[in-house]
């Protein structure tokens, strides 16, 4: 394997690793406070106690998602110098702010939050959990304005030693493409935090223990959990993918599996990419519906791969094209199942219906999955580009990082976070075996 494989693949596997714990993180920070905000108008220990048990489980989350992310600024210097020296001065911007502002602020009013209830009183408990959550959903937001401007770079100008300069701080902040992508990805965070929180309220139903912290954790994921899955085909899904096919449509192309341009061009459900002969095979498909849903016109043109030079197409079509579907099938099942559950829920019969409950307590790991396929669509879809237009990912790499060297670092993080991994899933198992009940902090 050649040093930009090995690169690739470290990098792919160290942001994947680390993301399933901000967005579980993101998703918890909003429903934490919901809780703390019940807590005071009902005036529940029920609710405090909930919040400070998910405190605990976001401070594990937060720990392990620290350590993991540290290496990836890193290699950007290790691994990526060319793409560090073209674009350092624009997306150190965003990092850099991700880190004074966003992480310092989630930090530090995490600690508020989890030790400083009695001297705060239930009020500035309330504002610290606010301010966590803040914390964390700008945090998120400077680290997608990074990866926006990667995919559609704006606010720059080409410096006369090739590299690009910032000419624009505030349409670096504001891309639009950051804005769709931003509201995409929060609802996929709260997704995954309402599924673990539905899960585990689930697990101390079948359990028969701690049954009215149960009931709770069940019925605030299961009404976040319903409203985020809806939010997240529209508005935010649909506004994402006409980003797509109005900026990358290259990108917009392979996701659909759609080598040709057709006018009335048909919605893929399923079908096996075949590169090699430039056609979908097996495909089941809805006709004239990808241009009704793209342009709101059932007979609108839609520009397949065949518009598009062949350098510049997606280098892996296929993992594009299932990535993508998977995340769409997972997106119809979150639905699927909240809806159902809120129906049982309304009818006051989900806590006895034990089918549904397992249901939601085995479905806690498919956000996780939808998320990964949705951030595998984007990145896998701009392919070739490293920055789109600008630079292409042959050229961003290290000259000096052999490919052995890659190799060897690679093999070195898979090790450790494993153990990581490990380490996260025996704390949160503790605390989930010790419960709610214990969790109370004064």
């Amino acid at each position: 394997m050649d040093a930009l494989l090995i690169d690739r693949l470290q990098f792919a596997f160290t942001i994947s690793f680390h993301y399933l714990f901000p967005q579980l993180t993101m998703g918890l920070a909003l429903l934490i406070v919901i809780m703390k905000v019940l807590a005071i108008r009902k005036k529940s220990e029920l609710y405090n106690n909930s919040a400070r048990f998910w405190a605990k489980i976001f401070g594990i989350n937060f720990a392990v998602g620290v350590v993991t992310g540290i290496p990836m600024e890193f290699q950007f210097g290790t691994n990526w110098a060319r793409f560090s020296t073209f674009a350092g001065g624009i997306i150190g911007q965003t990092l850099a702010m991700e880190g004074i502002f966003a992480f310092f602020l989630e930090s530090s009013f995490l600690g508020l939050f989890l030790f400083g209830e009695k001297k705060l009183g239930q009020v500035g408990h309330l504002i610290s959990a606010i301010l966590v959550f803040l914390g964390s959903w700008l945090s998120g937001y400077f680290i997608i304005a990074t990866d926006a401007w990667m995919q559609h770079p704006v606010g720059y100008a080409l410096s006369p030693d090739g590299a690009v300069h910032l000419t624009s701080f505030w349409q670096l902040l504001l891309n639009p493409w950051a804005l769709s992508q931003y509201a995409h990805n929060m609802v996929g965070a709260v997704i995954t935090g309402s599924f673990v929180m539905a899960a585990i309220g689930a697990y101390y139903i079948l359990a028969n223990r701690d049954i009215d912290f149960g009931k709770t954790f069940i019925r605030i994921g299961v009404i976040a959990g319903l409203t985020a899955s809806i939010l997240a085909v529209v508005p935010t899904g649909d506004f994402e993918s006409r980003n797509v096919a109005n900026h990358q449509g290259t990108k917009f192309a392979a996701m659909e599996g759609l080598f040709e341009t057709k006018r009335g061009a048909e919605l893929t459900l399923f079908g096996q990419p075949n590169v090699e002969n430039l056609k979908l095979d097996n495909p089941i498909a809805i006709p004239r519906l990808l241009s009704f849903l793209t342009y709101l016109d059932w007979n609108a043109e839609v520009k397949g791969l065949d518009a598009f030079p062949r350098e510049h197409w997606p280098d892996n079509i296929p993992l594009l094209f299932y990535s993508y579907h998977l995340m769409i099938i997972l997106g119809i099942f979150f639905i699927i199942v909240m809806k159902t559950a809120a129906f049982y829920l309304w009818k006051k019969k989900l806590f006895e219906m034990r089918w549904l409950l397992w249901i939601l307590l085995v479905s806690f790991p498919l956000p996780y999955i939808a998320n990964t396929a949705g951030w595998m669509t984007a990145e896998v879809g701009r392919q070739p580009w490293l920055v789109y237009g600008l630079m292409r990912t042959t050229d961003g790499i290290s000259p000096t990082v052999s490919a052995s060297s890659g190799m060897f670092s690679l093999i070195g993080f898979i090790g450790i976070y494993i153990l990581l991994g490990t380490l996260f899933l025996l704390l949160v198992i503790r605390q989930i075996n010790r419960g709610p009940a214990t969790n109370n902090l004064h």
